[in-house]
């Protein structure tokens, strides 16, 4: 992995990605939500024609925007974007014996339903790749603020880089408006972080940023299990 960090070592983010991408051809991939940070890094790869392959993961639960913004995308760029799903049976499964809104009764079940709908799609796309690239940026969260911009990730066993991660929110925000990148329209409204429709709310000022992200929960990390943190 030093290898690595030497490679990119004061390298702007787009140098970067293209640096890795030759180093790893075939091995690289960007996981994007379609929110504000990751649209940045598409259009990174795209407007670049960076060999990088793109892909998104459809839980079957998301916001009506968060699908007109994929379409804004492919039509912008003329780029596929890999669209991965939960296996067909493993949803049958859980909405049969516990319903469709088991996630809502429990932290057991609501841990479950993400794994079932993000974090086994996202093992599918990750098997077999070596670099994977994601949105995070470290004012996110408390616990990303010491976060180094590349680091291994060890239940993926991949090395994850994230090139915007020390830019402010309002810098990826003047990225966006400046190169007129489609964006998802939820984030005028409050919305920061937009996972799943049915587990995702606008923030109030003055809240948490991943206070939107099940909100009904009492414990202090929320994630999904995509990321350690």
């Amino acid at each position: 992995m030093n290898n690595i960090k030497e490679l990119i070592n004061n390298k702007s983010p787009e140098e970067a990605l293209a640096l890795l991408a030759q180093e790893f051809l075939g091995k690289i991939v960007f996981s994007t939500s379609l929110g504000y940070e990751d649209q940045v890094i598409t259009h990174f790869i795209f407007s670049n024609k960076l060999p990088i392959e793109v892909f998104t993961l459809d839980t079957g639960r998301l916001f009506n925007e968060t699908y007109s913004v994929l379409n804004s995308t492919l039509e912008r760029y003329k780029t596929p974007i890999k669209v991965l799903y939960p296996q067909t049976e493993a949803i049958e499964k859980l909405v049969s014996e516990k319903g469709p809104i088991s996630f809502y009764e429990s932290l057991e079940n609501r841990k479950e339903c993400c794994y079932i709908r993000k974090v086994e799609p996202l093992k599918r796309a990750l098997k077999g790749k070596s670099i994977w690239i994601t949105g995070i940026r470290a004012e996110q969260s408390d616990n990303r603020q010491d976060m180094p911009n590349i680091e291994w990730d060890e239940a993926n066993q991949i090395v994850k880089f994230h090139p915007i991660l020390n830019w402010t929110l309002e810098e990826v925000k003047a990225y966006i408006f400046k190169h007129n990148i489609p964006y998802n329209p939820l984030h005028d409204k409050g919305f920061v972080s937009i996972g799943c429709a049915p587990c995702t709310r606008a923030i109030k000022d003055g809240e948490d940023f991943r206070a939107g992200r099940w909100w009904w929960e009492q414990n202090d990390k929320k994630e999904c299990g995509l990321h350690s943190r």
